[in-house]
């Protein structure tokens, strides 16, 4: 127990040493401070689930930073760090279809399905999916607004999205 706690300590005492030139790197290698701040909290958890083998370690600096570097890569190769497009073809949802009653209905399902497909959401992804479709705002802005971290914030953005290509199976290609 005594040697548990001991290597909790020295693994959190590194991990403080190591965090400003940690940032710094990973927000030069992303391009951006806030998933460089993401990464290092996940780094941090996945040095921590497995700090069991900090004894082990020769060179505690340089294990965090590879475990840094390493989930830094798992991001920028993560699907959803494509950039950011409309949920769905804006002709579908246009608040003024044209004249023609075969448009006006297919708007009127599309708006329908869109609605049932949001009520199926869990509240706190409806509410975050809403701020950044409708209210057009960052995920900055929203974790902000909902006392949230940015993390949380965007994988339940992700989640809702998952949920809102399922229901719209022939447009999931334009998500």
């Amino acid at each position: 127990m005594a040697e548990s706690g001991l290597a909790e300590q020295c693994l959190e005492q590194a991990f403080a040493a190591a965090r400003p030139e940690l940032v710094r790197n990973l927000a030069r290698m992303l391009g951006s401070t806030d998933d460089a701040q993401d990464v290092v909290q996940e780094a941090f958890l996945k040095c921590w689930r497995t700090r069991d083998r900090v004894p082990q370690v020769r060179d505690l600096r340089a294990w965090i930073f590879r475990i840094g570097l390493n989930a830094a890569r798992d991001l920028r190769r993560n699907v959803w760090r494509r950039r950011w497009r409309p949920l769905a073809d804006p002709t579908l949802l246009n608040d003024r279809p044209g004249g023609c009653p075969d448009e006006q209905l297919l708007h009127a399902e599309a708006l329908e399905r869109l609605r049932r497909a949001l009520l199926q959401l869990r509240p706190e992804e409806r509410s975050i999916f809403l701020l950044r479709q409708n209210g057009n705002l960052t995920y900055e802005q929203i974790a902000a607004r909902r006392d949230l971290p940015v993390g949380t914030v965007k994988t339940r953005m992700r989640s809702a999205l998952h949920k809102l290509r399922e229901a719209y199976p022939a447009e999931a290609a334009s998500f």
